[in-house]
């Protein structure tokens, strides 16, 4: 499946899904949860909240109320509590059951931003190489547009040459 890498804010994106980049708790804070907490202009972080907690690299989906996309997939990448940091393990898993989940919900567009890494801790490049891995290996049913965003300069071209590398490969 080809995917394209973006640059811009989550929060503006037209798509079925939007994928946040959560916490196990749901609790939408600041970065991308935050960003789409304010964009989408209804009780969100509730409804969010009201199907957790959930286990590291599991995800949730609620409405995207003003946002412009069907669903918001909380995809919990990084605890909530304790050690906040991210690992390759929960990257992987949170991407690949964003997918799973946009596609078993009949997406066929999706936004995914880095998941993991800001506040969660790890490495961008890292992180970007993991998510864009996990996307070019999933087998779509019929979900076929995904985007990977980038909201800074510096992020967008970090995450590009890391995509480029990961479809060349």
């Amino acid at each position: 499946m080809e995917f394209t890498v973006v640059q811009g804010d989550i929060a503006r994106e037209e798509a079925d899904a939007l994928v946040n980049a959560a916490g196990t708790s749901l609790r939408m804070g600041s970065g991308v949860a935050g960003a789409l907490r304010r964009a989408a202009n209804g009780p969100i972080n509730e409804a969010a909240m009201a199907e957790g907690p959930i286990d590291l690299g599991d995800v949730a989906v609620t409405d995207a109320y003003d946002l412009d996309a069907e669903y918001v997939i909380h995809a919990a990448a990084m605890p909530h509590y304790g050690d906040g940091r991210a690992t390759e393990e929960s990257i992987r898993e949170a991407t690949r059951n964003a997918l799973e989940t946009a596609d078993d919900s009949g997406c066929e567009s999706i936004v995914v931003p880095v998941l993991g890494t800001g506040a969660a801790g790890f490495d961008l490049a890292e992180g970007a190489r993991f998510v864009c891995e996990e996307i070019a290996r999933y087998e779509p049913t019929g979900l076929n547009a995904v985007r990977v965003i980038a909201y800074s300069d510096s992020e967008y071209e970090t995450v590009r040459e890391v995509a480029d590398r990961v479809r060349s490969a």
